[in-house]
């Protein structure tokens, strides 16, 4: 899982994050980037993060 803030016009940021999944050719990226506009890259990170960790509980693999 990889935060992927973004800087805005109006010196805000914007939340993105990449999870990886697989290995090799099998390799899968998810890209997601999310509407609320933080004050520095450090929110918007976290705020991704918070996310993908949301995403990952709900869809990732099944034990």
């Amino acid at each position: 899982m990889s935060a992927l803030p973004r800087p805005l016009i109006g010196g805000r940021f914007g939340a993105g994050v990449s999870i990886r999944s697989g290995s090799g050719s099998m390799t899968h990226d998810r890209i997601m980037r999310f509407m609320p506009v933080f004050d520095s890259p450090d929110q918007a990170s976290q705020f991704a993060i918070d996310q993908a960790l949301v995403w990952i509980d709900t869809h990732g693999p099944r034990q």
